[in-house]
């Protein structure tokens, strides 16, 4: 059976949050960490889940490669590469160079791009990505560790990114035209010479004016938002049989390595409630600590009553001086390794309902806990859905540093 559609995402959170809206539309989603062995069958899309939106960029282009073979031998008309909704990324890349070698691998001439999440708070406005009220310039992402946004022109971001491609615009007017007059819009960009053309979104009726007119087309480039209106082109509804998961058992644990401003606030707010929490610092770890046998040690006699938490989570100042002393690769690498040797301790332990937060953090753990597949489940806050991975019948909920309201540690074991 061919697929409906598929979807190579830059990192693990990312692929979630993709699938979580294909799934809340009716679709049946299984997440692939890597590219497969072998096909997949019975399911209506496949999300194959990269760590490549900070790796050298020949590399995230040989990765994404790799994932549209493969996806393109299960028969999928169309390739969704999913980038964050905050447009994560350098003036180096990686979105512009993949986006790149996939219309070449397609045989496409052009692609439509949008981060737009309405529901999360990204819109984009005459190619400027908003943020909340805030340009993304101005929003906490200008001070991310690895990828700091400080220009919100979309357009002028992917271009200085690209080799070879043009970029252009579909502007919020055109997209109000509805259907037919993006289609137009796309055609004359076309015999423009343009490739990439970002297009605006500030609501959800935009997402799924562009869903429609993307539907002809080889590649997407998009954020999860406009997955949530693909279903429906296949004539497919939201259903329970897409979303469901078996009975969540075993200790409760959340680890954390995002420096998010939201995530900053969930750590804040799960210890003030009382939880018990142990904090990891990459200085003790680059000093010689043993940090990864502390916190086990820590957590073992606690495991079961409460949920606990283990976090490397800081504020902006601290992670910019701990940067200063290490350099940035190698305080991120310090804090990964910990972190996901701490989890695979954790599930050896008996934790069966993980929460991870953070990109970076989440690829790593789900690396190192030799995790394949995952069943995609219920949403907890919107682009974070609760999974499962039967290696370890492991409950897995894998979060964006940016997504989830301020007691989602607490609420999301609540929803299973």
């Amino acid at each position: 059976m061919s697929l409906l559609l598929g979807c190579i995402a830059d990192d693990f959170t990312g692929a979630t949050d993709l699938a979580n809206n294909l799934a809340r539309g009716g679709m049946r989603v299984v997440q692939t960490i890597g590219v497969p062995a072998d096909p997949v069958s019975d399911v209506d899309a496949v999300v194959v889940a990269l760590k490549s939106r900070t790796a050298p960029v020949d590399q995230a282009v040989d990765a994404s490669l790799a994932a549209a073979r493969w996806l393109r031998g299960m028969g999928t008309p169309q390739i969704y590469f999913k980038v964050c909704s905050t447009f994560d990324s350098t003036p180096q890349g990686n979105i512009g160079p993949v986006a790149e070698a996939l219309l070449g691998e397609l045989g496409a001439d052009f692609a439509l791009v949008t981060p737009a999440f309405p529901e999360t708070g990204r819109t984009v406005f005459k190619g400027h990505l908003f943020v909340g009220d805030a340009l993304l310039s101005d929003s906490p992402m200008r001070h991310h560790p690895l990828t700091p946004m400080t220009d919100a022109n979309l357009v002028r971001v992917l271009q200085a990114q690209c080799r070879q491609a043009r970029v252009g615009l579909v502007d919020h007017r055109t997209v109000a035209g509805g259907v037919e007059a993006v289609q137009q819009r796309v055609a004359a960009l076309r015999t423009e010479g343009i490739a990439l053309a970002i297009a605006d979104a500030v609501s959800d009726a935009d997402l799924q004016v562009l869903a429609r007119a993307a539907q002809p087309l080889k590649l997407v480039v998009a954020g999860s938002g406009l997955a949530i209106g693909i279903p429906a082109l296949h004539g497919l509804a939201p259903a329970s049989r897409a979303s469901s998961l078996p009975p969540a058992t075993g200790a409760r644990a959340v680890v954390s390595g995002s420096c998010s401003a939201a995530t900053n606030a969930q750590v804040a707010a799960f210890i003030a409630a009382g939880a018990p929490a142990f904090a990891v610092d990459a200085l003790r770890i680059a000093a010689g600590h043993d940090v990864v046998s502390e916190a086990l040690a820590w957590a073992a006699p606690q495991l079961g009553q409460q949920p606990l938490l283990v976090y490397a989570t800081a504020a902006p100042a601290t992670v910019r001086a701990v940067q200063a002393q290490l350099g940035s690769e190698k305080a991120g690498a310090l804090v990964e390794g910990a972190l996901s040797r701490i989890a695979a301790g954790l599930v050896a332990a008996g934790v069966r309902q993980l929460v991870v937060a953070g990109g970076e953090t989440s690829g790593a753990c789900v690396q190192a806990l030799g995790i394949t597949q995952l069943r995609i489940g219920p949403q907890i806050d919107p682009g974070v859905p609760w999974c499962f991975a039967p290696e370890h019948s492991l409950h897995l909920a894998l979060k964006s540093g940016n997504f989830g309201g301020v007691d989602f540690f607490s609420r999301a074991f609540e929803l299973l």
